[in-house]
């Protein structure tokens, strides 16, 4: 689920609206505290100049920040 999960960010990322609902999906889906840490630190990484804010956003609404 990881990988199919930064392969769908990556293909929204050029619009902000489903980056932010792709995202939430994404960390509703992935159960393991682990991966979900690891989808954070990617995506901080990744698309972190782009749409940090949503990415700190909805990890800390899902209290995982």
């Amino acid at each position: 689920m990881f990988e199919y999960t930064k392969q769908i960010l990556t293909k929204v990322s050029f619009d902000r609206v489903l980056f932010r609902k792709e995202l939430k999906k994404a960390v509703k889906w992935i159960k393991k505290a682990e991966e979900r840490k690891m989808l954070m630190l990617w995506c901080l990484a990744t698309f972190g100049n782009q749409y940090g804010d949503i990415v700190r956003e909805v990890f800390r609404k899902f209290g995982h920040m």
